[in-house]
């Protein structure tokens, strides 16, 4: 794989980028900034969204909404869903790229966990990703079959947590992980004769907010993947039309053999280590 970014798009473009008040969310923000894309960030502080977006106009003079928004939420995922809906030659830009990266990663024995967090996990990590991708993808298809040039499409951050047999202490997270991966698969086989492009993204581990327990346990460094490279990765996968994309060698290496290996010793492996 080629370690560059992918060229920076030949016309103006809008990316939509969920969860962009930190971590890997700004970095796509950053990233997608410097390739001229014009932005629409989405999450719940504002006063986070408001920085980065000043940042991003400062650095890189490109266009930045700011719509704070709680996709735990029916009503805000919608307000958001609204603003993918939009069409070309309004007030506003359509978007050309939506940004899956929003996610809540609660985790703990099962029969421990609050029921009412499971239900926001899921609504933030499968449900808002499902109306989000249903609202931007007919507007997209539609201007493919317009006569609109390539570069069209969806990149949903799913996460290696969904892909072994169980996940002990993740249950939760790691079976909502394993939908969307599924799904962003599925629906990339549906969408690429009308091309648009849909990539799903399987990270490792990632000095983030929300992996901040996990950093405190002292694994080794080369547990981590920098989320510059879980970004870059994903975009030049996005750009080639791949489905799905494991960044970091040694996470698509132990995702290749965990394949390999039969199912009886992936759990055994599993309890051990829970």
């Amino acid at each position: 794989m080629s370690q560059s970014s992918p060229a920076p798009p030949t016309r103006p473009c809008t990316a939509l980028v969920t969860g962009a008040s930190t971590g890997i969310g700004a970095e796509y923000a950053r990233r997608l900034a410097q390739r001229s894309y014009s932005l629409v960030l989405v999450a719940r502080r504002a006063e986070l969204l408001e920085a980065l977006a000043e940042d991003l106009r400062a650095r890189c003079g490109v266009a930045v909404e700011v719509l704070p928004a709680d996709l735990g939420s029916v009503e805000d995922t919608e307000r958001v869903a609204e603003r993918l809906r939009v069409e070309p030659g309004g007030d506003l830009a359509p978007v050309d790229l939506l940004v899956n990266n929003a996610g809540r990663g609660d985790g703990g024995p099962f029969t421990e966990q609050d029921p009412d967090d499971m239900d926001a996990m899921i609504d933030i990590n499968v449900r808002s990703v499902l109306r989000l991708t249903r609202a931007v993808l007919p507007v997209q298809i539609a201007r493919r079959a317009a006569g609109e040039t390539d570069g069209l499409g969806v990149i949903t951050v799913s996460s290696l947590a969904g892909e072994p047999v169980v996940n002990p202490g993740g249950s939760v997270y790691g079976a909502g992980k394993k939908f969307l991966t599924l799904w962003s698969e599925s629906v990339a086989a549906e969408v690429r004769s009308a091309g648009v492009s849909v990539t799903v993204v399987l990270p490792g581990f990632v000095r983030t907010d929300m992996t901040r327990g996990v950093q405190e346990r002292g694994l080794p460094e080369v547990a981590f993947v920098p989320k510059e490279h879980i970004v870059r990765d994903s975009l030049i996968a996005w750009a080639a039309r791949r489905p799905r994309v494991v960044p970091g060698l040694q996470y698509k290496t132990g995702d290749g053999l965990l394949k390999l290996l039969p199912r009886w010793l992936v759990r055994a492996v599993a309890r051990r280590m829970a």
